[in-house]
């Protein structure tokens, strides 16, 4: 769906800019490596997804595979998964609260749900 993509590129590009803020603005900021490699991961995961949600986009043309309940419900945890995993890793990166990497994994699950309705829609 056309919708999709541009969700997906907004993503993408959002990621594009936090990825050079993190690596500009921030780069004197974070209280050590370890909080900057943990932007890097909330970035890469940030764009990865976003290329997700663009690839299903795509996937959701009629010519493909058509418009289907579980592409719609894996773009949705996909961009919930980014929300919960890259957004709580930013903030724990610029802030150091511990505590947030308790959502942390509540995203990354819903990145493993979202991958899996894609292999059952794409199987059957």
């Amino acid at each position: 769906m056309e919708m999709f993509l541009v969700l997906g590129a907004i993503l993408a590009g959002l990621g594009v800019i936090l990825g050079a803020f993190g690596a500009h603005a921030l780069k004197d900021k974070f209280a050590s490596p370890h909080y900057a490699a943990i932007w890097e991961t909330a970035v890469q995961y940030q764009m990865y997804h976003a290329l997700g949600i663009m690839g299903l986009g795509i996937l959701s043309n009629e010519a493909l595979l058509g418009s289907s309940s579980l592409l719609s419900w894996a773009v949705y945890l996909m961009f919930t998964g980014i929300v919960f995993f890259s957004g709580s890793l930013y903030v724990l990166a610029v802030t150091g609260v511990k505590k947030l990497g308790a959502i942390t994994p509540i995203g990354g699950m819903l990145f493993i749900v979202a991958w899996v309705l894609v292999i059952i829609a794409v199987l059957s």
